[in-house]
């Protein structure tokens, strides 16, 4: 474990944890051993993580998230506050179903919203953007913007999070950074990133 990040005295941090440098890990949080986690993550307080967890760098957990087995964070992943992770697809108390955990994954740059609801076995796409509150079903597209239960796409979104707007020829530009869009039909393609020269 690197001496570089900063874990709260009320925390646990488990022996068996790769923690990348630069970490926050706040108040009265929980890091399982197995866990690997990059470098200059942030994780609010009442967090726990793992057992077997892997996450990118600068990835954001805001208060109150658990985030279990089977679920894998891409780089700059923002969990809001109280996000609801599940990996069994049908739990019950009196049958043990380890064995068949989902696995869920947040792929780079996405962001979900405060209370939304992740339920395993779902892939939520590249900078994507899941509105708070949302209950999430079923996979969400690179880029998409999501809302509601069962979650539904509403329009799309750019890197900076920004609802992107397109013209007549259904062509738009990123506002974070210049990088081009083109929307053919129901399918939203990257023509140009960084901006075209």
């Amino acid at each position: 474990m690197e001496t570089t990040s900063f874990i709260h005295p009320s925390s646990i941090v488990d022996e068996e944890v790769s923690l990348g440098e630069g970490c926050k890990i706040w108040h009265f949080s929980h890091i399982l051993s197995g866990s690997v986690i990059g470098s200059h993550c942030s994780f609010g307080q009442n967090c726990v993580v793992g057992p077997n967890i892997k996450m990118g760098n600068h990835c954001k957990v805001q208060n109150n998230v658990s985030i279990y087995e089977g679920v894998e964070c891409e780089d700059d992943v923002f969990l809001g506050p109280s996000v609801v992770f599940t990996n069994v697809l049908n739990p019950r108390a009196f049958i043990n179903r380890r064995g068949e955990f989902q696995k869920t994954l947040l792929k780079k740059g996405c962001s979900i919203g405060a209370n939304a609801t992740i339920v395993c076995g779902v892939s939520i796409g590249r900078y994507a953007l899941v509105g708070a509150g949302s209950v999430v079903i079923k996979d969400v597209a690179d880029f998409a913007l999501v809302v509601g239960n069962p979650a539904r796409q509403i329009g799309w979104v750019d890197k900076g999070g920004v609802r992107l707007v397109f013209d007549s020829l259904g062509f738009a530009k990123d506002s974070f950074d210049d990088t081009r869009y083109r929307l053919c039909g129901d399918v939203l393609e990257v023509i140009c990133v960084g901006g075209c020269q």
